[in-house]
Formats: structure tokens, C-alpha cells, sequence
């Protein structure tokens, strides 16, 4: 086997590796958890809730993982590909939290999560096939419309929730950075048709986690 084949297969078996660590073993963050203070003792129907809501910002994250791996493979200009990789360690950090978060209101991960997985990381190779301007273009107009998301989920919280409102007050922080950063780097907008579509497809990824 020549060495060109020989790394192209490397870098098969890592993409593999990525996804297999993702999907299931339990992500480890590289920053302490900014959950609030000890858990308190939430009512069943605020505890369902905040269950539901933070498994759709756990699916959130496997699909951020997913298009971010996506557009660094696409990724002509290593500057590019560094940036996408950059964020989608500070990812893994949101995924860790959202998952322990889980945990302590005895609540599971979606069962879609491979779905969103593949799906999100097809969207993010066409993405970075398209070039830099575009490729970073869609990455801003993503955390954009995390950003509002993640508003969104705040303001459904029970007022009792601190931990996870905590948590989702990080990750918005987080977001906002990724998001100035794309642009920064070069992000074009994008047509508006892309845009609309992006929302429909987060919309459906979003009641998918929800309930199931």
C-alpha cells in the first residue's frame, strides 16, 4: 500500500473513531461544568421539562460535532480547518455538560442522535465544499440560530433550575464567540432560501430530541 492510501485510510479510521466516541462513549469536558449551585428538588412536570429541553441542546451538540467534523474535512485552507476543529472541541465541553446535566435529573439522551449525527455531518461536508466565505458563512448563521435557541430554552426553565439555566448561559456565551469569530474569518451571509431551510431543518431536530 502507498503512502498516499495509507493516510487516506488513517484519516479514515479516525473520522470512524470521532463517531463512534461521540455516539457513544460519554464525552469528557476539558472546562469545570458552570452548573449552579447543588441540584434542587424539582416538581415531576418541571423536572420532564428541563429533561426534554436538555436533551435537545445534547442533540444540539452531537450534531454541532457532526457538521463541524464535516466542514474540517472539506476544508482546503488549513486555517479554515483549524478554526472548525477549535470549535468543535469547545463543543464537546457543551455536550459533557448536557449529558451530566442528564444524568442528575435521571433523564436519557436521544435515541435520534445517529440521525442528526449523519445528517448534520453530510450538511457540513457540502458546506466546506463550497469554500471558505460560504463554509464559515454557514457556521455563523448556525450559532446565530443557536444563540436564539438557547434564549428560547431559558425562558422555558422553571425558575428553580439553576444548574441547567447555568449551563445554557455558557454555552450561549460560547456561541456568540464562535459565531463573531466566523465572521471575522471571512463569513459571507447566505441567500435566504439556505437560511430558511437551516431553521426547518433545526426545527425538526428540535421536536425529534424533544419527545423522543
Amino acid at each position: 500500500m502507498d503512502a498516499r492510501r495509507y493516510h487516506s485510510l488513517d484519516r479514515l479510521i479516525g473520522e470512524i473513531d470521532k463517531v463512534i466516541k461521540t455516539l457513544s462513549v460519554p464525552p469528557r469536558a476539558s472546562r469545570t461544568t458552570p452548573a449552579g449551585p447543588a441540584p434542587t428538588s424539582l416538581e415531576e412536570a418541571d423536572r420532564l421539562e428541563s429533561v426534554r429541553l436538555m436533551r435537545v441542546n445534547h442533540s444540539g451538540e452531537v450534531a454541532a460535532q457532526a457538521l463541524y467534523q464535516g466542514q474540517a474535512l472539506a476544508a482546503g485552507d488549513p486555517k479554515l480547518k483549524a478554526a472548525m476543529l477549535e470549535a468543535a472541541a469547545e463543543e464537546i465541553d457543551h455536550l459533557a455538560w448536557c449529558e451530566e446535566r442528564l444524568q442528575e435529573l435521571k433523564g436519557r439522551t436521544s435515541l435520534l442522535n445517529p440521525i442528526w449525527y449523519v445528517g448534520s455531518l453530510t450538511i457540513g461536508a457540502l458546506a466546506g465544499f463550497l469554500g471558505p466565505g460560504a463554509s464559515l458563512g454557514f457556521m455563523a448563521e448556525t450559532e446565530k440560530q443557536v444563540e436564539a435557541h438557547l434564549r428560547d430554552h431559558m425562558g422555558r426553565l422553571s425558575a428553580k433550575d439553576l444548574r441547567s439555566r447555568a449551563i445554557l448561559e455558557q454555552m450561549t456565551r460560547d456561541e456568540v464567540q464562535h459565531g463573531a469569530k466566523a465572521a471575522s474569518l471571512g463569513g459571507k451571509a447566505l441567500p435566504i432560501p439556505i437560511t430558511w431551510a437551516m431553521r426547518a431543518t433545526s426545527m425538526l431536530m428540535t421536536r425529534g430530541s424533544y419527545w423522543v
